[in-house]
């Protein structure tokens, strides 16, 4: 066999003790055709067998045979017998390749397969990661992923990815004794030029968080028609230090309720225009993580307190009265498909325009989640114009997220997936969670849902009360 090239990044694969090879990375980074080649001198000189597998895979054009074929010819590989649908060596060993989605038993049955290799590993759903990982596994077998990263919260990503995101994002890779995860990306790859002038158009055009996704590997959270921008999120981690301002204000705390089950509960708080923290409890009944939410609220000094009485949640109104009793917090519940709050006040108004032509709450948004949504999505929309334009925006309207808060990339994602819905009389609204879960696969978004609720004002009460008495009137000032 001709003299193995592949990228230089790439060559810790040959050497490695670990069992499993992740490569990920964006376009033209070279890691597909890099792991053909290093796949096509094994099945060679060692006579290995070697399942080629994808989540989906509907027919052949759907795999990695077609790359592989190519690689044959381009290499002058001797002893290859490829076939439509395999390849395969006079000495033994070859290429197979199936879809995970649809049968399991594909996945159960590769035991004698010494390598596997998963493109497009970032649609890997976690039942094949459960039946791979301890499937292929005779003497000297390993197992190579490579994907152009997806959402934080997919399967894939959380498996193999956020575990070790610091080093990776420092040194450019990250290995122990089971793993060898290196990133990898247009400028890594020797022969990249081809694709170069793509690039800089890509670079000049994209939004950036979009260019990031397609060309530096980095995670794509967001969804088509999203509410908010993953890159106007990005422009918030700090803006309080970025623009010089401080927490100031009322310290305000929110809670999402769950169940048993496979959603968590939420929790946030923000002092003025800073959320300074924010968490999930993934155990439990609702009773407990009730219990949890307000012993934080309580910790954290909270002048109010909201929680999301939709289903289940109303009836935590009088745990939750009694756990805030002789505090003094103002606490209330929040119903997201009741209609806005405040209804006459006029959205967004503006001295440019007559106010007979300014819509009001009610004539803008569908309810309360999507009002409070969107004001959610116009303090982080004012925060990155003034990080990333230089604009002035007044701090009361702007809206930070401290780099401390340790689960910052799940929010991110959450926030960043939030898809608007069409509304036929015009009005803003969003997808409920049930419709987010069926027709998009968004899982619950507690978090986002928790922080969203931090954008209802204060309310003058002292026991948990439906319709609250605001301090002053909703809209920008």
């Amino acid at each position: 066999m001709p003299r193995l090239q592949i990228p230089s990044k790439m060559a810790r694969v040959l050497t490695t003790k670990a069992r499993v090879i992740v490569l990920i990375g964006g376009r033209s980074s070279g890691k597909s055709e890099g792991v053909g080649r290093i796949l096509m001198m094994k099945a060679q000189t060692e006579s290995a067998d070697i399942l080629c597998g994808r989540e989906y895979q509907n027919s052949i054009d759907d795999s990695v045979h077609k790359l592989l074929s190519s690689l044959v010819g381009k290499l002058g590989v001797e002893g290859a017998n490829v076939r439509d649908n395999k390849i395969d060596f006079m000495e033994g060993g070859g290429f197979r390749y199936k879809g995970f989605s649809r049968n399991s038993e594909a996945v159960k049955s590769a035991q004698d397969f010494k390598y596997s290799w998963v493109e497009e590993a970032q649609n890997i759903s976690q039942a094949s990661i459960d039946d791979l990982l301890p499937t292929i596994r005779s003497k000297g077998s390993k197992l190579f992923f490579t994907a152009n990263p997806q959402s934080s919260e997919d399967p894939f990503s959380k498996r193999f990815i956020m575990p070790f995101l610091a080093d990776i994002l420092d040194k450019g890779s990250y290995e122990d004794d089971m793993h060898l995860i290196i990133m990898m990306n247009w400028r890594d790859n020797p022969w990249h030029g081809e694709l170069e002038s793509q690039r800089l158009w890509d670079y000049e055009n994209l939004p950036r968080a979009k260019y990031d996704w397609i060309w530096e590997g980095a995670f794509n959270d967001s969804v088509d028609d999203a509410l908010i921008m993953s890159e106007w999120f990005d422009a918030c981690i700090d803006a309080h230090l970025k623009l010089g301002f401080s927490p100031v204000g009322a310290r305000m705390s929110s809670h999402d309720p769950s169940d048993m089950g496979e959603d968590s509960k939420g929790y946030a708080f923000r002092h003025g225009s800073v959320v300074l923290d924010a968490q999930e409890k993934k155990n439990g009944n609702i009773n407990e993580g009730g219990d949890w939410a307000t012993g934080l609220a309580i910790g954290n000094q909270s002048d109010t307190y909201t929680w999301d009485c939709d289903g289940m949640g109303v009836g935590l109104a009088r745990q939750t009265d009694k756990a805030f009793e002789g505090k003094g917090s103002n606490i209330s519940m929040f119903k997201g498909s009741e209609s806005p709050d405040y209804p006459d006040s006029i959205y967004s108004p503006s001295n440019k325009s007559d106010i007979a032509n300014q819509k009001t709450n009610k004539e803008v948004f569908k309810n309360k989640r999507a009002q409070y949504y969107f004001l959610l999505r116009d303090r982080i929309h004012n925060t990155y114009r003034a990080v990333a334009h230089g604009e002035y925006h007044d701090p009361d309207e702007m809206l930070s997220f401290s780099s401390k808060i340790e689960c910052l990339s799940k929010i991110r994602a959450e926030v960043c997936r939030i898809p608007v819905k069409p509304n036929a009389n015009g009005l803003c609204e969003l997808y409920t969670k049930p419709t987010m879960k069926s027709k998009f696969g968004i899982a619950s978004p507690n978090l986002a849902d928790s922080i969203m609720m931090l954008m209802r004002q204060p309310h003058r009460v002292n026991k948990s009360a439906h319709i609250p008495r605001p301090i002053k009137q909703m809209g920008r000032r």
